[in-house]
C-alpha cells in the first residue's frame, strides 16, 4: 500500500508520518531519525534506506515554495524499498524537510491557479534559507538547519547529493556541482514522455556550460557569477560542501505549472533591446510594492517578522539585478534565455507584493486592498503570457524521481 499523499502537496507533519509508517513497515532497511532541529524548534528528521557503504543524499525541502519535493522523496522512498537493485550498492538517505519553520508559513497544499500560489506563498531571505546562508553569512552565525544539513554530508559523505527543488511556471533543469556524463539523455526522456518542457537556458545558470538540453554545470568557485549583484552565490552553498568528499550534488527542478515557452533554442532577434525592456519593467513592479510599503511601514508595529523581512530581501534585489541585466547579454542568447528572465522578472515583485500582502492583511492594514490587486493582476498576466498550464502533481513528482535514480546510476558509474 502507497503511504504517497495523492492530488495534493503534503504536509511536513504527513511526509513524517509517512516516513515514519515506512520504517515501521521495513525496521531492518528503514531508520528514521532525528538530526537537529530548526530555529523555532521544529524536528529535522532523516530516513535511511538500505545499509550499503556509499551513499546518496536526497534533501526536500529547502524552500518552502517549492513543494514537489516533499511528495518525490516519498516516492523516491518508497521504490528503494520495492527495488532491491536500488540499494544493492547504495545506501539511500532522505532528509525530509531542511526547512520545516518555512514550510509552516507557504500555505498553499493545493493550488488551482498562480493566484491562490501567491497568496499562501512565502520564501525566506537569503540568510534564513538552509542551503544559501553559507553564501551570505559567516560560519559562525550559520542557521541550525544549514548545520544539521553540513552535519549529515559529513556522516555520510555521499558520491551524489541531489535536492529537490522547484519552479512555479516554466519548465524541468538541472544543476550539477560537477557533470554527470550520461545524465542528460534519461533526462530529457523523461520530461518529454511526460510533456514537461526543459528549460533549456534558465536565467538561474545563465553562462554555465551545459552537458546537454536543460543539464548545467556550475563554474567552479572563483570563477565570474553571470548576475554579479546577486548575494547568494549558488558555488558557495551548501550544495558544495559534498565535494570534500569526492561527492557532487545535483539540483533536480520541476515546474508546477509548464510553459512551452521556455525551450525555445532560436536566437532572439534583439536581445539586448529585450533586457532593457525587461530590466525597466522589474523596476517599475519593485517600485509600486516598495509605494506600498512606505506607505503602510510606520503603521506596522513591533520587529520584522519573517514575511516582512523576505519581501524587503526580494525588494533590495531589484537594483543590482536589473543593472545586471541591462549591460551586454550572454553570448548566443535564445529565446528561452530571454523568456527566462522575463519570468524571473515577473517573479520577483509578484512574490514580495505577495508576502507584504499576507502582513498587511494581518495587521489589517488599509494599503492591503491596493496590494490584492496587484498580487491578483500580475499573477494573471504571469499565467497568461507563459500559456501556463498545469502539470499534473503525479508528473512531477515521476519527473523528479526518475532523474535522481538516473543521476544517482550515472554518478556511480562514473565513479566507478
Amino acid at each position: 500500500m502507497s503511504h504517497l499523499p495523492e492530488l495534493r502537496y503534503p504536509s511536513v507533519t504527513e511526509i513524517v508520518s509517512s516516513a515514519r509508517a515506512l520504517a515501521a513497515h521495513r525496521p531492518g532497511l528503514c531508520v528514521l531519525r532525528e538530526v537537529g532541529v530548526s530555529r523555532a524548534g521544529r524536528p529535522l528528521h532523516l530516513l535511511s534506506v538500505g545499509h550499503a557503504r556509499r551513499a546518496v543524499l536526497v534533501v526536500a525541502g529547502a524552500h518552502a515554495n517549492e513543494p514537489t519535493g516533499g511528495s518525490t522523496l516519498l516516492s523516491l522512498a518508497e521504490r528503494t524499498l520495492r527495488e532491491r537493485k536500488l540499494r544493492a550498492e547504495t545506501s539511500w538517505h532522505f532528509l525530509l524537510c531542511a526547512d520545516p519553520d518555512g514550510a509552516s508559513l507557504h500555505v498553499t497544499p493545493a493550488p488551482r491557479t498562480l493566484l491562490d500560489y501567491h497568496l499562501g506563498f512565502f520564501r525566506p531571505a537569503g540568510p534564513e534559507q538552509p542551503e544559501w546562508s553559507p553564501s551570505v553569512l559567516p560560519p559562525d552565525l550559520l542557521p541550525p538547519e544549514t548545520r544539521a544539513l553540513t552535519r549529515v554530508i559529513d556522516e555520510l559523505r555521499p558520491y551524489l547529493q541531489v535536492t529537490l527543488h522547484g519552479t512555479d511556471l516554466g519548465g524541468s533543469w538541472v544543476q550539477l556541482t560537477k557533470d554527470i556524463p550520461g545524465l542528460a539523455e534519461p533526462f530529457a526522456k523523461s520530461a518529454a514522455e511526460l510533456h514537461i518542457p526543459v528549460e533549456t537556458a534558465a536565467s538561474d545558470a545563465a553562462g554555465w556550460p551545459a552537458s546537454g538540453p536543460g543539464v548545467h554545470v556550475m563554474p567552479a568557485p572563483g570563477s565570474d557569477a553571470a548576475y554579479p549583484s546577486m548575494p547568494d552565490d549558488a558555488r558557495h552553498s551548501t550544495w558544495y560542501h559534498a565535494h570534500r568528499y569526492g561527492g557532487l550534488t545535483a539540483v533536480v527542478e520541476v515546474p508546477m505549472w509548464a510553459s512551452d515557452l521556455v525551450d525555445d533554442p532560436a536566437p532572439h532577434p534583439a536581445p539586448a533591446a529585450a533586457m532593457r525592456r525587461l530590466a525597466r519593467r522589474l523596476v517599475r513592479d519593485a517600485f509600486q510594492v516598495e509605494a506600498v510599503l512606505t506607505e503602510a511601514l510606520p503603521r506596522l508595529s513591533g520587529p520584522d517578522g519573517p514575511l516582512l523581512r523576505a519581501a524587503k530581501w526580494a525588494l533590495d534585489l531589484v537594483p543590482g539585478l536589473a543593472d545586471d541585466w541591462i549591460q551586454t547579454p550572454p553570448p548566443d542568447t535564445t529565446m528561452a534565455y530571454v523568456g527566462s528572465v522575463d519570468a524571473f522578472g515577473r517573479r520577483l515583485p509578484l512574490r514580495a507584493a505577495a508576502m507584504l500582502l499576507r502582513v498587511l492583511q494581518e495587521a489589517d492594514d488599509r494599503e492591503a486592498q491596493r496590494l490584492e490587486a496587484l498580487v491578483a493582476a500580475w499573477s494573471d498576466a504571469f499565467a497568461e503570457r507563459f500559456r501556463a498550464r498545469w502539470v499534473p502533481l503525479e508528473h512531477q513528482v515521476e519527473h523528479q524521481a526518475r532523474t535522481v535514480v538516473a543521476a544517482a546510476h550515472h554518478a556511480r558509474e562514473n565513479a566507478a
